[in-house]
């Protein structure tokens, strides 16, 4: 005969909470299955059924429903456990900063946290506590840039940003820039393909078969794309690219959006811009070309085409790249929508 156990009623804010618990992803397994004894408990169910349905043993389900009537969902939390404490003395803690602090020997760069805890002659968990509590992060490098930010960046911030939510009249708005050193990669097996259960599989080896650099203008407020391919990224073919944006729109003023890469000063640059009045070339900040819209386009080129492509020659990369800007400013161009409210990104 099935036994009865006293039966279990839930609160509505309980009832919310367990049901959170159990169809966690985050949290442990054993707090899931308790929760899920409540709330079978909850619903009627006799213990055996309990047993049945969790795969738990009857001690164990007895437990967690006794728990629970005496504590409720706290009581599914697990108990102190007995014994001393284990402690970290002020000493131990000060031998772990200095030595996180300074340059390991012996031909190291970094330290590890087994290495320290060897040098120091105590437990690994022990040189993580103290780590955490220090702030400390031996294992990790943040990058950052040495020189000064732009002094006129919210200047040509600015001036940018002003063209593109607001372009002077009977004018187009272009963003240039390259995409150096794309790489025509082969693989030494041949792909398999995509199948049920199964991803695209490649071989982790492949042979090189040249590079391709292209060039691109991004036609701020219609998204068309310009663009074309260049054996080296230099003065002369970003003027030579600059000519035909100026053959392509010639009844219409410029306004050209690029970044501070030599080339793009290059006297020779400068002395055709000087005969050009309706062409003006406005430069991004320093460090800043992510003010380049062309740079959102790029983006969306590396993951639609050169991410996982596989090319027997440079050229078979350049075609397919050209074939895939004709087919993106016939079906997918359009402007980037601007999303930015103007209010903070962070609470302080």
């Amino acid at each position: 005969m099935a036994r009865i156990g006293k039966p279990i009623q839930l609160t509505m804010e309980q009832r919310v909470e367990l049901l959170t618990m159990s169809r966690s992803r985050k949290l442990e397994k054993r707090y899931v299955e308790r929760a899920e004894i409540i709330l079978f408990s909850d619903q009627g169910m006799l213990l055996d059924e309990i047993v049945e349905q969790t795969g738990l043993s009857r001690p164990v389900v007895n437990k967690w429903r006794q728990r629970f009537r005496k504590n409720g969902i706290p009581g599914l939390k697990d108990a102190p456990r007995s014994g001393k404490p284990k402690t970290i003395t002020s000493e131990q803690k000060a031998m772990v900063i200095e030595k996180a602090c300074t340059k390991p020997e012996d031909g190291y760069t970094n330290w590890s946290q087994g290495r320290i805890a060897k040098e120091i002659g105590i437990s690994q968990s022990k040189v993580f506590q103290i780590l955490k509590q220090a702030d400390l992060k031996p294992h990790k490098i943040e990058y950052w840039c040495g020189k000064p930010r732009d002094p006129e960046f919210e200047q040509k911030m600015i001036n940018i940003i002003g063209l593109y939510l607001s372009p002077p009249e009977n004018a187009i708005v272009i963003c240039v820039d390259e995409k150096t050193q794309i790489q025509a990669l082969d693989r030494t097996q041949p792909e398999l393909p995509l199948r049920p259960g199964n991803p695209r599989r490649q071989t982790a080896t492949y042979k090189r078969n040249g590079t391709v650099s292209l060039i691109a203008a991004l036609a701020v407020h219609t998204g068309e794309v310009t663009a074309k391919t260049i054996k080296s990224n230099n003065a002369e073919n970003f003027l030579k690219f600059l000519k035909s944006l100026d053959r392509k729109y010639r009844n219409k003023k410029l306004h050209i959006i690029a970044d501070n890469l030599s080339i793009h000063k290059h006297k020779d640059v400068k002395q055709w811009l000087a005969g050009k009045r309706k062409i003006q070339l406005h430069f991004t900040p320093t460090y800043s070309s992510w003010l380049n819209q062309v740079e959102i386009w790029f983006n969306i080129l590396t993951k639609d085409v050169v991410k996982g492509g596989v090319w027997q020659s440079s050229e078979q990369l350049a075609d397919q790249l050209m074939e895939y800007v004709k087919t993106y400013n016939t079906t997918r161009a359009k402007p980037f929508k601007w999303t930015y409210t103007g209010e903070p990104l962070t609470i302080s």
